[in-house]
């Protein structure tokens, strides 16, 4: 083990209760009940928070629209989320809503503490403000006159209202974000908030006028006015541990570990957030780390393309622990990483079902029938057993590594490598042939040396997939009390007694039939054709066409349509994954001159960072690279 830690607490975000929850919500609580479980398992004391957001006028008004009150509002949808919690196996240790007293009155302690000192004072404001974001922007801020984040239309207001002194603290928080690298994950993150505080920073408004919106925290010194939801949602994080209430109860979990957050609330969250913190005289997060987003076909999700992800209707689908497993491992944390059921299920069937499944059941099927359902003890070591212990035991290391690094996807590609060398084990081994030879005593020691590297990697991954990991552990035969593992018991090989009894079980993972999914997929209704959507000559130029020369080219591990390929930009050289393989051969690219749009923001392919999309035609079931003619044009050429 790396050095002691001694405590944990992790939070999401607080999510609104204007909508039911979807893939996003889902995603950033999975990622935070996956980190919870594991330091439980470690032995760290861990604290996980989530919770709704419900104040502010995006509830407001979905109330309206619902002809209910905000309250009424918040109290309905709530329990979508908390259904939701319950489904994916959430094991946070408090909900707290924004409405809740316990912290409402925390809000207003703080206010009327900020108020008192001159930390906040009453002025004119006019500007540009987002239903949508809940947030003031300036002209410079707007995209073609639009929200900057939600790409909605903004509305001109003038008003008077009450401003906390954020702008004093502009050059601390410069200091304070230099001097902790560790305060803002990933790194491009923390340089996205250095780069918006090199302009003046303004004072940020913390109120709203009842008169425009009477749904919200009043402020204890003029109750003509709300609170700000902004400043309202983010005390949820030290009032639900203490803060102002229980001073033990605080100093054991304050500073937060990890504030988990989507891409789209850095600067609330590594801003607004540290500045009220300083002025309150509290210690800052020790990470804010932001991730990127789920997309779909590469473009963002929303409700009015209709490719909004619903993640209840994925687990009642697939199940539970399969729906887990692909958010964890399908997407490189801080990078945005596009969802398809096609690649659900194609990692569905290679990493669960074929590799984990397939090996549980492999092992069980010999140890029934051969031992009489009993774990046969292990005989003399060869090499190729010991060479398979040292394999699993390393991916301890190797998982623990990764979930301090904030790598998920990395551990548990670990993990599947070390399955997959359990089945390559059992190909070497030939427990079948041992069986048939009459070989008992070899071939005991094969199915201990398997059994029990299934026992480390169940533990390995029972934070990311509980329920079928529990039941592999039973079928293993673990004793009761170790069914629930502990790392320190993962890190010794030999825990599994002689003995022990073994049990059928159906399969985990039963595999996905490709051809009757794609069956079901062509009877959907179509969408129309022969609807052309126009675009003018302004957009076509955003996108940066560049030509480009393929250096190399290899598959990616355990994906059949995709190639990574390293191109060549002129000086510059990048990676980018196409799903390409069916057509093309990698020995076939290199060297080949190729159309690359180069200015997309980078996504994560099967756990493969790709900075670019090239260009192909398709017709039928044939597809062609866009290339250059010439052979020797220079890449890195604009191609537009």
């Amino acid at each position: 083990m790396s050095e002691k830690q001694t405590y944990f607490y992790v939070t999401t975000p607080i999510y609104y209760v204007n909508d039911d929850p979807h893939i996003g919500h889902a995603y950033t609580t999975v990622l935070a009940d996956v980190l919870a479980r594991y330091h439980r398992l470690l032995g760290v004391p861990t604290f996980f928070l989530t919770g709704t957001d419900e104040h502010g006028e995006k509830v407001f008004r979905a109330a309206t629209k619902h002809g209910i009150s905000p309250q009424q509002q918040a109290d309905a949808t709530v329990v979508h989320f908390l259904e939701l919690w319950k489904k994916l196996e959430i094991t946070n240790d408090d909900f707290l809503r924004t409405t809740e007293e316990r912290h409402e009155r925390v809000v207003s302690e703080i206010l009327q503490d900020l108020y008192e000192r001159g930390e906040i004072y009453k002025d004119k404001y006019e500007g540009w403000y987002s239903v949508s974001e809940e947030r003031f922007f300036t002209e410079k801020e707007l995209v073609d006159g639009k929200d900057p984040i939600s790409g909605r239309p903004v509305e001109w207001i003038e008003e008077e209202n009450y401003f906390f002194r954020m702008s004093q603290y502009q050059d601390w928080l410069v200091g304070y974000i230099n001097k902790h690298p560790e305060f803002i994950q990933p790194d491009f993150r923390r340089n996205e908030t250095l780069g918006f505080l090199r302009q003046p920073l303004g004072d940020l408004c913390v109120s709203r006028p009842k008169s425009r919106l009477a749904w919200g925290i009043e402020l204890p010194f003029d109750r003509d006015y709300v609170c700000y939801v902004w400043f309202d949602a983010l005390v949820n994080y030290i009032s639900a541990v203490g803060y102002r209430r229980d001073d033990a109860m605080f100093q054991k979990w304050w500073p937060v570990s990890y504030h988990l957050i989507g891409k789209d609330i850095l600067t609330t969250h590594t801003v607004y957030w540290p500045t009220m913190l300083k002025a309150m005289g509290v210690p800052l997060p020790r990470t804010v780390f932001a991730h990127g987003w789920w997309l779909a076909a590469d473009s963002k999700m929303s409700k009015t393309e209709g490719n909004v992800v619903n993640p209840m209707e994925l687990c009642e689908k697939y199940g539970v622990d399969a729906f887990r497993y692909y958010l964890m491992a399908e997407m490189t944390l801080g990078h945005d990483s596009s969802f398809s059921e096609d690649s659900f299920i194609e990692r569905y069937n290679n990493d669960l079902a074929d590799n984990l499944g397939n090996m549980l059941s492999r092992v069980l099927k010999m140890i029934l029938p051969h031992f009489g359902g009993r774990l046969p003890a292990a005989g003399k070591l060869q090499a190729v057993d010991t060479e398979l212990e040292q394999t699993v035991l390393a991916t301890v290391a190797s998982m623990e590594a990764a979930i301090r690094g904030m790598q998920i996807n990395r551990g548990l590609e670990s993990i599947l490598n070390a399955v997959k060398a359990c089945n390559r084990y059992f190909e070497q081994t030939r427990p079948w042939a041992l069986a048939k030879s009459g070989d008992k005593e070899r071939l005991g020691t094969v199915l201990n040396t398997a059994a029990e590297a299934l026992r480390i990697i169940s533990g390995l991954l029972y934070p990311v997939i509980p329920a079928r990991m529990y039941a592999m552990r039973e079928a293993l035969g673990i004793a009761p009390a170790d069914l629930e593992p502990k790392v320190a018991k993962l890190q010794e090989w030999g825990q599994l007694p002689a003995g022990a009894e073994v049990s059928d079980v159906k399969s985990l993972f039963p595999r996905i039939n490709v051809k009757e999914f794609k069956e079901k997929e062509h009877r959907k209704p179509v969408k129309e054709e022969n609807v052309v959507d126009l675009i003018n000559i302004s957009q076509f130029a955003q996108v940066q066409l560049k030509t480009a020369k393929v250096v190399t080219a290899e598959r990616v591990a355990g994906a059949d349509r995709l190639l990574k390929m390293q191109i060549e930009l002129g000086d510059e050289q990048r990676q980018i994954v196409a799903g390409i393989a069916q057509h093309y051969a990698p020995e076939d690219l290199a060297g080949k001159n190729i159309i690359v749009v180069t200015n997309l923001e980078p996504a994560t392919i099967r756990g493969v960072e790709s900075n670019g999309m090239l260009l192909a035609a398709k017709q039928g079931d044939k597809l062609t690279l866009l290339t250059t003619d010439h052979p020797d044009f220079a890449s890195g050429a604009p191609a537009n």
